[in-house]
């Protein structure tokens, strides 16, 4: 007796529920059934049931043509959407093998056959012909969608029943669909307005991609029904202006002024072009749900507003809805060459589960040119999709015929249940096509003649779509005139009405979390600020901190770290760096403000000084001290992955969001913070100035020559220096932690807000001479600048001015050599550049014929050149710094110990 045969007493319809779910997930099929479907799928592959030792005539042929049934229904699953009609304008690669009835065993003959298979469908008994039709419906039509690598069972049966309602096919009623047709009006109308009245002007139309419109308006009306209460939106350029009128209700006449070129009203901001501009607004659905809509300002680097959208919205959960994250919704719109193309989308989807990142689930929608500006597709990625990289989180993709609008608002239904259900991200890609060059201006045919000969026949989705609902008898030609004639007419008024205006305005986004905040120019930035406490505060917070939980076992060196801050307060009045900082955090706390610290490494600190974080030892529970504080703030401090460029964004956005959070990114060296540097140039020096945005992120970058080498000593100070301009951030090298207290707290403290720049130290958070007193951490203030207590003016024949560690460096020299002709003054804010403190300093040494600018970077490196430039003194400096490298360090310890003593000697020694 054959050993399977056991298969004739076994319901086929059990056999293929069972080997469908093999397919899916074959760890979780009982191992000798696993074993089996094994034995088969390679008997079945290679034509023979013998090798396997089954003997044919023992397995019903109706049971080997359920598995096979099985296959085909597996095949379209995984691969149908390979051979869907989602392509509007040409034709699709050919991918081989088809989903040929053939290539799975089965015959032209076995259409007519009834299956148990169907069951796994959910349509029960069907014939092969019926399961074929209803996988053609589902997968191969306008919508393919790509899920089959997601690991989660729930998952993927919630997807499956969900494509199985209506066969992945939208059910609109007549209203619904005269909806639909009216936004696709407004957007193509909008478009073909803006295309006549503004010949040749960029504005990187959405023609071509036009149901983005409807659908991102069907996307919040449902999301308004599902408890979405604000929605974060990042955006491409193609098709923001049309977003911006036809979706958040910007006034058309604004957007007119902005294409006529004219002024803004407030003269303090330079604005920025208007493809670039954020924007909020509030808007009441269909069914009266007020929801608040976020568009984030954006430069031309695109990609880079999905970091900063991710933050926008983290903290909009933090802060307002900590019990229900869903209500915040994230957006990215992406262009197809951009989302391949760009690695920051990769560190984005990266954080998209993370404890310190999550937002519970991003919609991406790739608005699909097939063309990155001149670059063909198969010249802009390897991938198959543009959308690949949503697979590293094992995110459902869709991929949608954008001349379908129905399809496309379906998709986006979809996206948002699956979203609203598991709070993980999805990515829709709207294949379309762009209808002229990249910037209107251009000429496409040069590069893609064949395309835009086929784009030019196309007609647009508008009238597409008309024509269906003409023939399916919903509406007639007249309404679809009265449609366009009644919006162009609208546009025309708007357009009369922002022609008797002389300027435009610039709005900033999110203004009710800014309420109270004002703008500062240099004047205000330079004016003293009470960070003042009291010492029972400062008491209450420092004992909060040396308190380890007694019902918990801690490493030896934790215990010994607690008990050394403990005694650093209460007994010897001598506080180090982390101790500086965590009283900040806690004050600030004490007083409502929150605190949100990232970066790599940042809990313990990369230096080991810090140890916000401690772990218990027996079972590395996370106990956060500073959350101990009652009646206070919350204090947040992720360590981050390893990502420069999308964590500063995301805390960028964060801070954007959050004005009375204490927002900070620590680079793990200085020079790091280098991967970030289109964040530091887009964002955080001009996004004031462009988008009039405030921002209080606080950025720490460890710098200090100790010898490390090239990438572990600079961070490259020079280049924050050289973006600083009349009022747009703080830049400071303190050192003492007295100082470092109170800066930090001067940043909350005012009311407005600024990017801070901080070169921190890393020899000098352990050394001997860098401790404060609690009295100057309760009762002082920030210095600017710190002159030489010790020094007689007298006497002084050479004043230095020096920035951060160089200083100990200097002081160490000059008690050396008994030096009391020296005066060593330390700038502790680079900028604004405290030019009233220099300049009286330098009239109190006026016996001081040597002026020493000294520092330990390069001569064209560190903070030379800036001092150079925004400070005339009477008396030239005379400078004292390494020579000029190409690198900021040498790699040799030897070299770089010689480089550093050669500089010290010179700043004692003129000759």
């Amino acid at each position: 007796m054959d050993r399977f045969s056991f298969l004739n007493a076994v319901h086929p319809s059990f056999i293929a529920e069972l080997y469908d779910k093999y397919l899916q997930f074959p760890d979780s099929v009982e191992p000798s059934w696993r074993s089996f479907f094994q034995g088969f799928d390679f008997a079945l592959e290679h034509g023979s049931l013998e090798e396997l030792g089954i003997e044919a005539e023992h397995v019903p042929e109706q049971v080997l043509k359920e598995f096979q049934v099985i296959k085909l229904i597996d095949g379209y699953r995984s691969r149908g959407h390979l051979f869907t009609r989602t392509n509007p304008v040409r034709e699709r690669r050919k991918y081989s093998p088809s989903l040929e009835i053939e290539n799975f065993g089965l015959t032209q003959a076995d259409l007519t056959t009834t299956f148990k298979a169907g069951e796994v469908l959910g349509m029960g008994e069907a014939t092969l012909q019926q399961i074929l039709d209803h996988l053609q419906k589902i997968y191969r039509e306008s919508i393919g969608i790509e899920y089959m690598y997601i690991r989660k069972p729930e998952e993927i049966q919630w997807i499956q029943n969900k494509l199985n309602i209506n066969e992945n096919h939208p059910n609109f009623t007549v209203e619904q669909k005269k909806h639909l047709l009216k936004k696709l009006n407004e957007a193509v109308s909008f478009e073909t307005f803006l295309h006549t009245k503004y010949v040749g002007q960029k504005r990187f139309s959405l023609e071509g991609g036009e149901s983005l419109i409807p659908a991102l308006d069907i996307l919040i009306e449902s999301a308004a029904n599902k408890g979405v209460q604000e929605f974060v939106m990042g955006m491409a350029h193609r098709g923001r202006l049309s977003t911006l009128t036809n979706i958040f209700g910007k006034d058309a006449k604004d957007i007119f002024s902005e294409f006529d070129g004219k002024d803004y009203e407030q003269a303090i901001f330079d604005g920025d072009v208007k493809y670039h501009l954020g924007w909020t607004s509030r808007r009441e659905t269909a069914s009266g749900k007020e929801i608040n809509l976020n568009i984030a300002p954006n430069p031309s680097h695109l990609e880079t507003v999905g970091s900063v959208v991710q933050g926008i919205a983290r903290a909009k959960q933090d802060r307002l809805y900590k019990d229900e994250i869903k209500a915040v919704l994230p957006i990215v719109v992406h262009g197809d060459a951009a989302i391949a193309g760009q690695g920051l989308v990769y560190e984005v989807v990266q954080m998209a589960q993370l404890d310190g990142y999550r937002t519970g689930g991003t919609i991406h929608v790739v608005v699909n040119n097939q063309i990155g500006f001149t670059t063909n597709y198969l010249d802009a990625r390897s991938s198959t999709y543009c959308t690949d990289v949503g697979k590293v989180t094992l995110s459902p993709v869709l991929h949608v015929n954008a001349d379908d609008v129905e399809a496309v608002v379906h998709a986006m239904q979809f996206a948002l249940d699956f979203r609203m259900e598991f709070g993980r991200d999805v990515f829709i890609d709207l294949l379309g096509y762009r209808k002229y060059g990249h910037n209107e201006g251009d000429e496409p045919r040069f590069t893609q003649p064949k395309l835009y000969k086929a784009i030019a026949k196309h007609k647009n989705p508008r009238d597409i779509y008309a024509e269906r609902l003409i023939a399916e008898g919903v509406i007639d030609q007249a309404y679809v005139r009265s449609l366009e004639e009644e919006y162009k007419k609208k546009l025309e008024v708007d357009l009369e009405d922002s022609r008797k205006e002389d300027k435009t305005v610039i709005t900033g986004i999110m203004q009710e979390a800014w309420d109270g905040f004002h703008y500062a120019r240099e004047d205000k930035m330079n004016a003293p600020v009470d960070t003042t406490v009291s010492m029972e505060l400062l008491t209450e917070v420092a004992t909060t901190i040396t308190q380890l939980p007694e019902d918990k076992k801690f490493l030896r060196k934790i215990v010994r770290l607690v008990d050394g801050r403990r005694k650093m307060f209460f007994e010897d009045n001598q506080l180090d760096w982390a101790m500086a900082e965590l009283l900040a955090y806690g004050t600030l706390m004490k007083q409502g403000y929150d605190v949100r610290m990232s970066g790599q490494d940042v809990e313990r600190g990369t230096f080991s000084h810090r140890h916000a974080v401690i772990k218990v030892e027996d079972s590395e529970e996370e106990i956060l001290l500073l959350n101990k504080l009652e009646d206070a703030g919350d204090f947040y401090i992720y360590n981050s992955l390893l990502s420069e460029y999308g964590v500063v964004g995301f805390d960028y956005g964060y801070a954007m969001a959050s004005p009375k959070t204490l927002t900070i990114w620590e680079a793990q060296f200085g020079d790091f913070s280098n991967g970030a540097q289109i964040m530091i140039d887009q964002y955080i020096s001009a996004a004031e100035d462009k988008w009039k945005t405030q921002n209080g992120l606080v950025m720490l970058l460890p710098h200090g020559y100790e010898g490390q080498g090239a990438e572990h000593s600079s961070a490259r100070m020079e280049r924050y220096l050289q973006l600083c301009a009349t009022d747009n951030m703080f830049v400071a090298n303190c050192t003492t932690p007295a100082n470092m207290y109170h800066m930090l707290r001067r940043q909350m403290v005012v009311d407005y807000r600024k990017p801070l720049i901080v070169f921190t130290p890393k020899s000098l958070l352990r050394h001997p001479r860098v401790l404060s007193t609690k009295e100057e951490f309760a009762n002082g203030t920030f210095h600017r600048l710190i002159d030489d207590e010790t020094a007689d003016a007298k006497k002084v024949k050479t004043l230095v001015f020096v920035s951060g560690k160089f200083y100990y460096d200097l002081l160490e020299k000059q008690e050396e050599l008994g030096r009391d002709d020296v005066a060593l003054v330390r700038i502790e804010q680079l900028f604004p550049l405290p030019k009233t403190e220099i300049e009286a300093t330098i009239a109190k040494y006026k016996g001081a014929k040597d002026v020493v600018w000294a520092q330990e970077e390069p001569q064209n490196m560190g903070a030379y050149g800036h001092l150079l430039m925004h400070f005339k003194p009477a008396r030239s400096f005379r400078v004292c710094s390494r020579r000029f490298y190409a690198a900021p360090a040498s790699g040799s310890s030897v070299r770089s110990k010689s480089r550093h003593q050669e500089v010290i000697e010179s700043v004692f020694n003129p000759e």
